[in-house]
């Protein structure tokens, strides 16, 4: 078991830029994945960046070159940097983490970012 939790999310003007942080409760070191999805109300959720164990990152066509995954592992966080922030980036924010071969998956309890003037 594992918890998360995300933090950093709030109102923010169009073009704006907000840094999420994602706290686990242990240190992690047997993960598939780590990622940050995303869900608009009315909408399903999606994914908005992932990293791999072995580094790979893989990005939303939507966010590509203006978001930012990254990990501090002696800190147990995952980050997600926006920059250029959109209105249509508005959505709760939730950190996952993935473990195989069980395919467990373990989520935080989200963050809400705003994008509007």
């Amino acid at each position: 078991q594992v918890q998360l939790v995300e933090s950093g999310g709030g109102l923010v003007q169009p073009g704006g830029s907000l840094r999420l942080s994602c706290a686990f409760s242990r240190n992690i070191i047997n993960y598939y994945t780590m990622g940050w999805y995303r869900q608009a109300p009315g909408r399903q959720r999606e994914l908005v960046a992932e990293v791999y164990s072995g580094g790979t990152t893989i990005y939303a066509d939507s966010v590509k070159g203006r978001f930012t995954i990254s990990r501090n592992n002696a800190k147990n966080t995952l980050y997600l940097q926006m920059n250029n922030l959109k209105p249509e980036d508005t959505a709760i924010y939730l950190c996952n983490v993935r473990f195989m071969p069980s395919g467990s998956r373990f989520w935080g309890q989200g963050a809400q970012v705003t994008v509007s003037s």
